[in-house]
């Protein structure tokens, strides 16, 4: 009993070729990591300080954009610290804070996702609703839910965790994942793969039906109506069908890859795993930036300010 509560590190396994490429890893990582940081941040800044976005569709995608800043500091900072190192470890307490984190973001994700989707719904399918189903009152409670049942259901994830009595110490991955770090466990795991199947019961399921519950409707709507309508639906509506679609299949791939450990190259599991720790925190910004008009004026606005301030 004393060995298993000595154990104090895990080595990251997951690494591939990292001696011959290990600073082309580091600034390619490196180059991601800083272009998240400003797309994102670059966007939620244009919608906090404009004031004719402080409307509920607006407020859903910088939190939306807000939970892939938290999901890219999870995973980031400590991948650029072991690529330049020579051995990749981490404490078991680390582990498990960085395990939760990634699960909340993704868990997370799905939660705003579903929101952004009842948004569309109301405002295309109950225009006449939308101020008093969707008031800033109802946003607020909305978002904390949203941030507050992932982070519930996650931490119960953790402790049912915490209690397993580890035999390995060797993970095949660059990061910690609560499935990984179970799976190192010499006991009986059939509670933890319960409760995760639950998890995703709970979180996952539901809200991908929800939003394709509220797409169906809004098609079934825009059918009825003018080509101008149809237009305005299509602008608002595209950017949030794009991403849920990137957000879920990445995921199913992740779930898969993970829980059935497929029959592929290590390579193509590392990149399956962290891909959605990547694509989306780059595609949200620029999906969002590019075909809101809104956003992208406000974006332009700044870099004409910036240009001026320069020539000054």
């Amino acid at each position: 009993m004393d060995y298993f509560m000595n154990i104090t590190y895990l080595s990251l396994a997951g690494h591939v070729q990292l001696q011959e490429y290990r600073y082309v890893y580091f600034i390619s990582t490196l180059s991601i990591y800083i272009f998240i940081i400003c797309c994102n941040t670059v966007v939620i800044y244009v919608i906090v300080k404009n004031k004719r976005l402080h409307e509920p569709m607006y407020i859903f995608i910088a939190a939306l954009l807000l939970n892939s800043l938290f999901g890219a500091v999870a995973l980031y900072p400590k991948l650029l610290i072991d690529l330049l190192s020579e051995h990749q470890v981490i404490s078991y307490q680390a582990c498990m804070l960085q395990a939760f984190c990634i699960y909340s973001y993704a868990t997370v994700e799905f939660a705003v996702l579903s929101t952004m989707a009842f948004d569309r719904y109301v405002s295309i399918c109950k225009p006449l609703q939308y101020a008093t189903l969707v008031n800033m009152h109802t946003v607020k409670k909305i978002l904390l839910f949203s941030w507050f049942v992932p982070f519930c259901v996650n931490s119960t994830l953790m402790i049912l965790t915490c209690r397993l009595q580890l035999c390995k110490l060797k993970m095949n991955r660059i990061y910690c994942n609560n499935y990984s770090i179970v799976k190192l466990s010499c006991g009986d795991i059939t509670v933890n793969n319960s409760y995760g199947l639950f998890l995703l019961a709970i979180v996952v399921f539901p809200s991908l039906f929800f939003i394709v519950f509220s797409y169906i409707r809004i098609l079934s709507v825009c059918l009825r109506n003018s080509k101008d309508f149809k237009r305005k639906a299509v602008q608002t509506c595209l950017p949030h069908i794009l991403v849920v679609i990137i957000f879920s299949v990445l995921s199913c791939f992740e779930i898969i890859n993970n829980r059935l450990e497929a029959n592929i190259s290590h390579i193509m599991t590392m990149i399956i795993s962290v891909i959605n720790l990547v694509i989306p925190p780059i595609c949200n910004p620029i999906i969002y930036g590019m075909r809101m008009q809104e956003i992208l004026n406000g974006i332009k606005s700044i870099m004409r300010k910036r240009k001026m301030s320069i020539s000054f």
